[in-house]
């Protein structure tokens, strides 16, 4: 198989193949990312599945934001790959994870709701 037949082909038709461990690494970052995002939903299922002793509105704000900061994680481990491989591959810095700044504050403010909603 060719390297242009690779998929994504966006990262793939570009640049030279780099050092087998680096794609390593960041295929480990890529996984991480994933269970990150398998963690996020089954806290958002749970919040909303579980009886908790919360104020209805804010269960159910706190689980879709739980969902939501999972689902951005599942997109943040796939573009964070691509971005990271690709330029491995053209030899440049390493991109900076452009929504690991959303999920960190996501999650701080569920937090945050789960505690206002149990003391309430």
């Amino acid at each position: 198989m060719g390297e242009r037949a690779r998929f994504p082909r966006r990262v793939y038709a570009h640049g030279e193949e780099p050092d087998p461990r680096f794609s390593l690494a960041n295929e480990r970052t890529f996984l991480a990312w994933v269970r990150t995002a398998l963690a996020l939903l089954a806290a958002g299922v749970a919040v909303e599945a579980l009886a908790l002793p919360l104020q209805e509105t804010l269960r159910q704000l706190t689980a879709v934001l739980f969902v939501v900061m999972g689902l951005l994680s599942s997109a943040q481990a796939w573009f964070g790959w691509a971005r990271a491989e690709r330029a491995l591959r053209l030899g440049r810095p390493l991109p900076s994870p452009a929504l690991s700044g959303v999920v960190a504050a996501g999650v701080v403010l569920a937090g945050v709701l789960l505690v206002v909603g149990v003391l309430l």
